[in-house]
Order: structure tokens, then C-alpha cells, then sequence
């Protein structure tokens, strides 16, 4: 039986094995085999917030037996990346166990993921087996909705910042300034470029009451603990400097500030302005950028980074450059998605170019009525319906909100017609359940804005 064979193909990715389809074909194995074996799986942060999976594995004796280090591996990585943990927890087959523990300490992919994760949670990356697996524990913000009073809000990009001031939800102010910060070395650059843009926001507001901001990277507790804005900078200047700094601006202005991931202030806009609740953001930018608010309208403690997250388990799916594995997201839901399937098309495309012009090529032959062109957005669409229907058996999802550079124009029309058809046929349930949506030009141009400003609480 080939696992995960799909109905839809990739018009430019005919090995693609999306990782929804092969987790129900491994599942209908088990129950057919009649021999399920339980176990439990959990992965917790340093603030008690804990995920967890029970499931059951093939038998030993089974004749694929084989694919039970496959799907575990893969979920606690799934797991890793979406809901994010410093600790884990096996109670299953101790063999399996054993090779979680050999995958995330001594395999250089495995390495990446546990290196990471200590860096985030600042505790050493570890794993337990035993028959001691903790409950499921939430753990959500109130951060987001708060309107009221003069605020400002802020994004940080990397070839620019944006601030806006607002007064009871609307925008009076905004500003886009463009900045380098990625190749800086002083911490100063980015204090100075940051204090710059909210002083000129707190010119046109009365008073100020609070500040929210949102940029790409991990936020813990309004620090950063790993961000690409930041990779100039020395580990050292990185802890004294950058880490408290957002902490020191609130207490320099005496006003709450807030800063999270630039994903979550995208999905916090959009539940805002659908005035819905349990969105998935996804951002296909440089790379992919994801945020979620769950049922409840909340953002949570989840990590949400589905960049490293695998979606295919094909045995030739593509590298991500940065971990080293194999069929992560930003293979799929980016620029590096579209500069990856170039050359499957025919088109003539100067690969000497960066991944931007790239697009941009791209989207010329599009406009040009290219059919070349308009198989790439094809494909990504097919990827992105597997994709979402993975997606959503970690998240309780109602809408998916579909944005980026990648998105933009007629290709992003083909990528959520390409996405709806993938449900239709393969996941019904999912279809009814599912709305998708991209935004507006309002919400493109102060939703973020509006949303990052309501962060802080006045007290």
C-alpha cells in the first residue's frame, strides 16, 4: 500500500506525499490490523502549557512495522514547531522511545529542533519515557482587543518599520520608514530606529496610554529570544541589550507594552475584523509566517512557527536551507516555494536572481497569461489544501486566512481555488468547516496596526 498517494497532484511536485493523507492511510493500517498499540505523547513548555497526542502504532509483527519510527518522529516534530516545549513525554513501546531520544539528540535535524527550543525556553531540550504523561494543559493571553484610549502600534520588518497612533480604533497617524537591520551590529540601531518611529506616532495622540508591537521572530514574555531582526547582533550584546529591551521602553514612557510574533498580530487583525475566532494566519512571504487565535478569540502560548513543521513525506521532498529537513513548510508556502519550481516550468528566469525578483518575474508572465506561470500557483494551492487539512488536526480551525507576497494578484486567486478543491474532494468535512479567506485592502493597510495597538490592557 502506498501511503498518502493523492487524488490531486501537484502539477510540478508528482512525488509529493502530503502529510494528512499519509497520517489517515497509517491510521486505516492500524485499525485494519486489529492490533493497535496505545501511546500517549506530550510535549510542555516551562509555564506548565502541555500538548497531548494519544494514538496507537503498528504491531511489531506487522509487515510495515517499519513506518512507526517515521510517524513518531514526525509528530513530536509537528508538535516541536506549532505548539513549541522545552519537554517531552513517551508512554508507548519503549523501542520508539528510545529513537525519539537518539532523533533529538544525536541526528543533526533532530539536533536543530532540541537546540532551538532550549534557546527559546532557555532550559535544556529533554525527553522521558515512561508511563508519566502529564495532562493537556491550555495556556492563552488576553492580549488583543483592548480599543480604548491613545495607543500606538508598531511592526518590525526587515527593510522597514511600520508605526501607527490610534485613538479609540482608529488610525490618526501612520508611517513607514525604511531601515537595514539585519546586518547591523550595534544594538543601538535598532533602539534608536524603534524609539524613532513611536515618538513620531506620540506627536499626533493627546496623551499616550500604551504601546503593542509585533515582528518576526519568537517572543517569550515581551523578549526576544530568537529573531532573524536581530542576527548582526553578538549573544552577548543579545542578552544585556536586546532581550529587556522592549521591557525598558515601557518602563522609559511608563506605558504597558506588548510584542509578539508579527503572525499572531495578523491572525489577531483578522479575527478582529471577521469578528470570528479559531483563524490560522498563513503568510507566504520570504518565508512562511503563521499566527492563530483560537476558539475563544485568544492568542496562545503555542509557537506556531510552521516554517520547520513537515507537511510532506516524501523521501525527495526539498531541504529546508536553514534546519536541513526535508518537506517543511517554507518549502511549500513561500518565495522559496516559487523559486523552487521555476525551473520545472520552462520559464526564463535568470536563477542568478534573488528570491523577490523571482516572484516578480513570475508574476509578469501571470499577468501575460502565462500557463507556465499559473502551474506554479497551481501547485501551491494543491500543497496548501493538504496542507491546511494537516494543519487542522492540531488546531481547531474555522478560518484560514491566506496572505504574502506569494498571494498576491491573479495567483493568489488560483492558490485558494487550487486549496478549496483539495478539500472538496479529499476532505469533506473539512470543506464545510473551513472558510478561507485573504484580506482587504483596509485590513492590509491599518488592521495589523490597529490589532498590535490593542495588545496591552490600560491599567
Amino acid at each position: 500500500m502506498d501511503l498518502g498517494k493523492p487524488a490531486i497532484i501537484p502539477p510540478l511536485d508528482p512525488d509529493f506525499v502530503p502529510a494528512s493523507l499519509w497520517i489517515r492511510d497509517y491510521n486505516s493500517l492500524v485499525e485494519q490490523s486489529g492490533e493497535g498499540v496505545p501511546f500517549r505523547i506530550a510535549l510542555q513548555q516551562p509555564n506548565g502549557a502541555t500538548v497531548v497526542q494519544s494514538e496507537k502504532l503498528l504491531p511489531e509483527t506487522h509487515p510495515q512495522a517499519g513506518l512507526n519510527h517515521l510517524h513518531v518522529e514526525r509528530l513530536l516534530k509537528f508538535m516541536l514547531w506549532a505548539c513549541g516545549g522545552s519537554r517531552w513525554f513517551w508512554d508507548g513501546p519503549q523501542e520508539a522511545g528510545e529513537f525519539l531520544n537518539k532523533r533529538f539528540s544525536g541526528h543533526p535535524c533532530g539536533k536543530f529542533d532540541s537546540d532551538f527550543m532550549a534557546k527559546v525556553y532557555q532550559e535544556p531540550f529533554c525527553g522521558k519515557s515512561g508511563n508519566e504523561v502529564p495532562e493537556s494543559r491550555g495556556l492563552a493571553s488576553p492580549l488583543g482587543r483592548n480599543l480604548e484610549g491613545c495607543r500606538i502600534g508598531f511592526d518590525l520588518g526587515g527593510s522597514d518599520r511600520k508605526v501607527a497612533a490610534v485613538i479609540d480604533g482608529q488610525v490618526t497617524f501612520s508611517e513607514e520608514t525604511p531601515w537595514d537591520p539585519y546586518h547591523q551590529t550595534d544594538p543601538e540601531y535598532h533602539r534608536t530606529g524603534i524609539m524613532d518611529s513611536i515618538e513620531k506616532a506620540k506627536a499626533h495622540l493627546p496623551r499616550l496610554d500604551a504601546i503593542g508591537g509585533s515582528s518576526a521572530g519568537v517572543f517569550v514574555n515581551d523578549r526576544p529570544r530568537v529573531a532573524s531582526l536581530f542576527r548582526g547582533i553578538s549573544d552577548s550584546d543579545f542578552t544585556e541589550k536586546i532581550s529587556p529591551m522592549f521591557i525598558d521602553i515601557g518602563k522609559e514612557l511608563k506605558v504597558p507594552l506588548s510584542i509578539i510574533n508579527d503572525g499572531e498580530v495578523t491572525a489577531l487583525a483578522a479575527s478582529m475584523s471577521l469578528e470570528q475566532n479559531a483563524v490560522l494566519g498563513i503568510a507566504m512571504g520570504t518565508s512562511e509566517a503563521t499566527g492563530y487565535v483560537d476558539t475563544q478569540g485568544r492568542v496562545t502560548s503555542w509557537l506556531n512557527e510552521l516554517a520547520f513543521a513537515p507537511v510532506d513525506y516524501s523521501p525527495n521532498a526539498p531541504t529546508d536551507e536553514w534546519s536541513g529537513d526535508i518537506g517543511c513548510g517554507v518549502q511549500y508556502f513561500s518565495q522559496q516555494a516559487v523559486g523552487r519550481l521555476i525551473p520545472k516550468t520552462g520559464l526564463s528566469i535568470d536563477p542568478a536572481l534573488g528570491l523577490p525578483e523571482k516572484l516578480e518575474r513570475v508574476q509578469g508572465f501571470m499577468a501575460e497569461g502565462s500557463g507556465e506561470a499559473a502551474s506554479i500557483y497551481r501547485t501551491i494551492g494543491t500543497y496548501l489544501g493538504y496542507g491546511v487539512a494537516h494543519y487542522a488536526s492540531f488546531y481547531s480551525l474555522s478560518h484560514a486566512l491566506i496572505l504574502g507576497r506569494v498571494t498576491s494578484g491573479e495567483g493568489g486567486t488560483i492558490i485558494l481555488e487550487e486549496a478549496k478543491k483539495v478539500l472538496q474532494e479529499e476532505f469533506p468535512d473539512l470543506n464545510d468547516q473551513i472558510t478561507f479567506h485573504q484580506p482587504d485592502e483596509k485590513n492590509k493597510r491599518h488592521g495589523q496596526a490597529i490589532a498590535a495597538a490593542s495588545l496591552p490592557a490600560i491599567n
